[in-house]
């Protein structure tokens, strides 16, 4: 039997920032993972000389989380251009920030000023965005008077319409991986002020370059495949079973996702969405344009929620000469995955692009990518349940990277207040 102070199931971010702070208390440690690496739903793959997460996702530098715990410069982030790129009837039409991304402010400025009356509308959508310091407790009262509402319902309720609201809502499928804007509007406008403030990007390395930089200060303090069974006992005196074996805790902090946590502890979780990512190997640039694309026609042709070039913003994702995209889609638990086939066909047309010279690299279909956040909004649920267990994870907090190091973050302090 092995004694520890804590032990920490799960080395995902929350589970690994965790950690840190605990070491960094002096106290003795120990994380527990399921799985080969680091990183829980953050992985990288090299698939024939390309880089290929587990799911398509980008690294905000802008979330507070990331500046307090991360070194950014290290990771060599390659960031997408500020904006979208919108695959209309009869056009793209490329829609950025204005300061941010000045060589596409003239053509920003006259799609808006094309639709005056739209752009108006979305402006008082983001009205509550205007006070920079607003947290997110009262940016939820700011939304409406006095409660939070569901994403389409603040949409309606600033009478966002026409174009831009497809543009917006197609943008945003992609980002809360769902389609029918049940997600809180108050943590969807955090999310809108996060691209705003920062440009996401890819590490040189790839994403899970993020959990190996948090991992590197716990050298000897992580075990690699070794599934955690259960968890027993009570505050002073924990038991976990971990591949046959037993290790014995004053705390155990259970990081895992919500599926995972659930059924260790019989403790409600979140519900989750999840998405499929398709990554494809082309001998040809599709386009050399810097954004994410997503279908805003009124009815869209195919599965697609959003497609990049990725190589063309993070070349180390590719072999030199070799182009590298990916096309992204919700995995709904109610209907069949989006085939290849689909993804393939719905990624050429709205990058503009021929696909019979694409290779399939790989695909990840990730049931439980993100867990939901309807209204009203919740930003912290407690980190502290029956017998003295501790959990963190973005299920806890907010369904993001900043989410998850946060969630991190309140599980050490709970450990240290308890002990």
């Amino acid at each position: 039997m092995d004694d520890h102070d804590v032990v920490v199931v799960g080395a995902g971010l929350a589970g690994l920032q965790c950690a840190r702070m605990l070491s960094r208390a002096g106290l003795d440690v120990h994380v527990v993972e399921s799985s080969d690496t680091v990183g829980g739903r953050i992985r990288t793959d090299v698939v024939d000389g390309f880089l290929v997460d587990r799911g398509f996702q980008l690294l905000n530098p802008a979330y507070p989380a990331v500046r307090r715990t991360v070194d950014v410069g290290a990771l060599r982030l390659q960031a997408f251009d500020a904006g979208v790129a919108a695959r209309l009837d009869d056009r793209l039409q490329l829609l950025a920030h204005p300061w941010r991304e000045p060589r596409l402010a003239a053509t920003t400025a006259r799609a808006l000023a094309s639709r005056p009356g739209e752009a108006a509308r979305v402006l008082r959508w983001l009205t509550p965005l205007a006070t920079g310091s607003l947290g997110p407790g009262r940016l939820a009262t700011r939304l409406t008077g006095s409660t939070d509402t569901s994403l389409r319902g603040s949409l309606d309720r600033a009478g966002v319409d026409g174009t831009l609201r497809v543009v917006l809502e197609r943008f945003l499928t992609g980002v809360l991986l769902e389609d029918d804007q049940s997600t809180s509007a108050a943590y969807a406008l955090l999310l809108v002020r996060a691209f705003a403030a920062g440009s996401p990007g890819l590490p040189g390395a790839g994403m899970q370059a993020l959990p190996e930089q948090l991992a590197a200060e716990l050298a000897g303090r992580i075990s690699l495949g070794q599934p955690v069974e259960s968890v027993s006992g009570s505050v002073g005196a924990h038991v976990v079973s971990v591949a046959g074996r037993t290790v014995r805790a004053r705390r155990v902090v259970l990081a895992a996702a919500a599926p995972e946590a659930g059924a260790l502890t019989g403790e409600p979780t979140a519900a989750t969405k999840g998405v499929v990512t398709q990554w494809f190997a082309a001998d040809e640039p599709p386009t050399p344009v810097r954004l994410l694309h997503v279908d805003a026609r009124p009815t869209p042709s195919g599965p697609v929620v959003n497609t990049a070039v990725v190589s063309a913003v993070a070349p180390s994702y590719a072999p030199a000469g070799r182009h590298l995209v990916q096309a992204s889609a919700l995995l709904p638990r109610d209907r069949p995955a989006p085939t290849e086939h689909e993804l393939r066909l719905h990624a050429g047309e709205l990058l503009g692009a021929a696909t019979s010279g694409w290779r399939s690299l790989a695909r990840y279909e990730v049931r439980d990518a993100l867990p939901v956040q309807p209204a009203p909004f919740t930003e912290r649920r407690p980190v502290v349940v029956d017998g003295g267990l501790v959990m963190c994870g973005d299920h806890r907090d907010t369904a993001s990277i900043q989410g998850a190091l946060v969630s991190g973050a309140r599980a050490a302090r709970a450990v240290l207040a308890g002990l």
